[in-house]
């Protein structure tokens, strides 16, 4: 297949692991994308911002397969795998996970329980019932809580944290799913300001291994995630760049910041 040239110009990385072009969907006549093109490198933190309705959470969607698009293309791992083929089940196993704005932990079960739980495994009755985790597993386990700063927390309940903490221990729970791109919907909301700079600093360090998209509308969130911006209005790229040459651009200025 030839490589193609996306609508704004920029040719296609070898080093793509996500790659969208001319998608468009419609609801009911309603444009929710239109002739979208992104592209996301291996390896790269990419913030998508926009104002309510310039088809953020139905990207999303197309890529983990929840809509198929009337038309365009959406490749994974370097054009090598059609996700428009695939349903959400055959695509979360190819590593992309999904995090949504509210989180979805087992409050009734430890930190520690909740990673184990999600890892990748047999998911049949007896194998729940009899599981026991391999030295891989544990060690996985453990550089995750690390990771997301719950190591001193991992025999509390997860009930017992706060929204913050919530949020890290969903993104653990899809790193121990050994995810490749991790889709993150507005991970700052409700957070402290405290929690807030230690969640920037969590998703800079999985980028150096892992391709993460955050869908965001803390402007200050998206100034510390330090990162390329893709700016959406009406279901296209209005556009690219860093947190300051978008927030300087008239047109993003025009439809979303505000003068």
């Amino acid at each position: 297949m030839a490589k193609k040239v996306l609508a704004h110009g920029e040719k296609i990385l070898n080093q793509s692991l996500l790659y969208m072009d001319g998608v468009t969907v419609s609801f009911e006549g309603f444009k929710a994308l239109d002739n979208l093109s992104l592209i996301v490198e291996s390896g790269e933190l990419r913030a998508i911002i926009g104002p309510n309705g310039a088809g953020k959470t139905t990207m999303m969607d197309v890529i983990t397969g929840r809509v198929r698009p009337d038309a365009g293309d959406v490749f994974y791992d370097n054009q090598t795998i059609d996700l428009t083929a695939l349903d959400e089940s055959q695509i979360a196993s190819l590593g992309i996970g999904r995090k949504f704005q509210k989180p979805t932990v087992f409050d009734q079960q430890t930190i520690e329980n909740n990673l184990y739980l999600a890892l990748k495994a047999n998911r049949g009755i007896w194998a729940t019932l009899f599981f026991k985790p391999s030295v891989e597993q544990q060690r996985v386990v453990e550089q995750t809580l690390n990771k997301i700063r719950l190591i001193d927390k991992q025999d509390d309940l997860a009930g017992s944290l706060s929204h913050g903490q919530k949020q890290w221990l969903e993104i653990g729970m899809l790193l121990v799913q050994d995810s490749q791109l991790l889709l993150v919907d507005e991970p700052a909301a409700g957070m402290t300001d405290e929690e807030t700079e230690q969640t920037a600093r969590l998703l800079q360090e999985i980028s150096d291994t892992k391709s993460v998209m955050v869908v965001e509308h803390d402007m200050e969130f998206v100034k510390a995630l330090d990162c390329k911006v893709t700016v959406l209005h009406e279901g296209s790229v209005l556009a690219e760049g860093s947190h300051s040459e978008v927030q300087t651009n008239d047109a993003v200025i025009e439809v979303y910041l505000g003068r």
